[in-house]
């Protein structure tokens, strides 16, 4: 740990339901969640106003709904969120060339590593610094925390929120680690809780006074040796600015369960293409290709196969997805598919084939990168790490509330509900100074098409080095 508070943990406040509302003027300082909107959906965010009423991420929707019925239910936009959190990880990256993203909206910085002074004055000049910055560049918030270690710094944020800064003076760790619950550490999940729980351990301070041999004995020597350094405030682990991905994948969550064979094979074909474009997107390609099936009744399985090189081609991917499929039942219903690639790689099984056949014709093997290229491997793997919601669905038709629409008389909008053949919208943009009108029309209306989601603040309008602001009010967004 050090001796200064020069680390720094950036966590965007709601995220997903900020930026929904900072979008959407009518749903200012009202509830809104983000996620899944169908009978099956799964909440990725709500605002701090859904939050009063217990809503919170990875909770059913359908539970969601139960507790706040009259929140904005809304489909997640994450060419929008993308962009904002490219602009983030920009002023990020101003201050140090030590930024380590964890996710869109999350981040850790090292100071010290950009030349800041390691005083508390200094370091917290830098964050209200960026958080203003931030609020001027995006028209939403974040929450900052500065101390002497990953683990704190991440414990300041969470302190902070939402829209606020705390600084850990050093000196003061145990102090504020011990009373608070061991679900606070790093690493300490469900079951780790549990298994503290029932020796009696329920707070940090708790864990630190049953020392490291009672840890181990009930953890195992790894997990925990590395649980009574954190509980003790050591935490050394390093800001690391490149986390390289070992997996992209993508799923889709069904409103009812697939029985139809070929819907499945469908399914799966098109989530293999937007695997293949999130490959691309990245820059990178993979050479194990995984498929994961959930059935009726909740079972989940994995297929993978290894192919001879890495690839971003979406027709072999799709081709080795369908060979995985031939191996598994789903005539009594399917409720969830997925498509993966691992063993992630910046180049492509042409480029092996290219290169093998240059050391061919100078009479080299036909190994390249330490792949055999004659030979063919089926692999075991399991699945990929987890995707983020799905996009927006495929065809213009599909009037997902949320969605940015634009229409022949009226202009821009966004989708608030569809049914029964009709679909109504509300037509504002992010700097309307009251909530935009409300019209339905039919679902077919060649008048009303898909749009691109509107940028949050008006062109022209400042940014970090400007003190103009695009959204009406002080403050921009009311549940930042």
């Amino acid at each position: 740990m050090r001796g200064s508070p020069t680390i720094l943990h950036l966590d965007m406040d709601a995220f997903y339901a900020s930026v929904e509302q900072a979008a959407k003027p009518s749903l200012r300082g009202k509830p809104v969640v983000v996620g899944g909107v169908g009978p099956r959906g799964v909440v990725a965010t709500a605002s701090y106003e859904a939050r009063v009423f217990g809503v919170h991420s990875a909770m059913a929707t359908a539970q969601a709904r139960r507790l706040c019925p009259n929140a904005a239910y809304l489909h997640p936009r994450f060419s929008l969120y993308r962009q904002i959190s490219d602009t983030v990880m920009e002023l990020l990256g101003r201050l140090s060339p030590l930024v380590e993203p964890l996710s869109l909206d999350e981040a850790f910085v090292d100071l010290e590593a950009g030349g800041v002074e390691g005083s508390s004055a200094a370091v917290r000049a830098v964050g209200e610094k960026l958080r203003r910055d931030i609020r001027a560049a995006t028209g939403v918030s974040g929450s900052v925390g500065l101390a002497g270690s990953k683990m704190l710094a991440k414990i300041a944020s969470e302190q902070a929120k939402p829209d606020g800064l705390v600084v850990i003076e050093p000196g003061t760790e145990l102090e504020l680690l011990g009373p608070m619950p061991v679900r606070t550490i790093p690493g300490v999940g469900p079951a780790t809780a549990e298994a503290l729980r029932r020796a009696g351990i329920h707070t940090v301070a708790e864990t630190a006074e049953a020392g490291e041999a009672e840890l181990v004995r009930l953890l195992g020597k790894a997990h925990g040796a590395s649980l009574y350094a954190l509980a003790t405030g050591r935490d050394d682990r390093p800001v690391v600015a490149e986390r390289d991905a070992k997996s992209v994948s993508v799923e889709d969550t069904f409103a009812e369960d697939l029985t139809d064979r070929t819907r499945v094979r469908m399914e799966l074909a098109r989530l293999a293409d937007r695997c293949v474009r999130r490959l691309r997107e990245a820059g990178r390609s993979g050479r194990t290709v995984v498929i994961k099936v959930r059935r009726y009744d909740f079972s989940t399985l994995t297929r993978s196969e290894t192919l001879r090189g890495p690839t971003d081609d979406p027709a072999v991917v799709r081709e080795a997805v369908a060979r995985l499929l031939e191996g598994v039942d789903t005539s009594e219903g399917v409720r969830l598919l997925g498509v993966g690639v691992s063993g992630l790689a910046d180049f492509t099984q042409e480029d092996l084939f290219a290169q093998a056949r240059a050391q061919e014709g100078d009479g080299g093997p036909a190994v390249v990168a330490g792949v055999d290229v004659d030979g063919a491997g089926v692999g075991a793997g399991g699945a990929g790490g987890g995707d983020e919601l799905p996009e927006a669905g495929p065809g213009p038709r599909q009037w997902f509330p949320g969605l940015d629409v634009v229409h022949a008389e009226f202009g821009r909008g966004w989708v608030q509900g569809s049914g029964l053949g009709r679909v109504t919208v509300r037509f504002e943009e992010p700097w309307s100074e009251v909530p935009g009108r409300v019209r339905t029309f039919a679902v077919d209306d060649p008048a009303l098409e898909v749009g691109e989601p509107v940028p949050l603040l008006r062109p022209g309008a400042g940014g970090p080095s400007g003190e103009g602001s695009a959204l009406p009010g002080e403050g921009g967004v009311t549940a930042a």
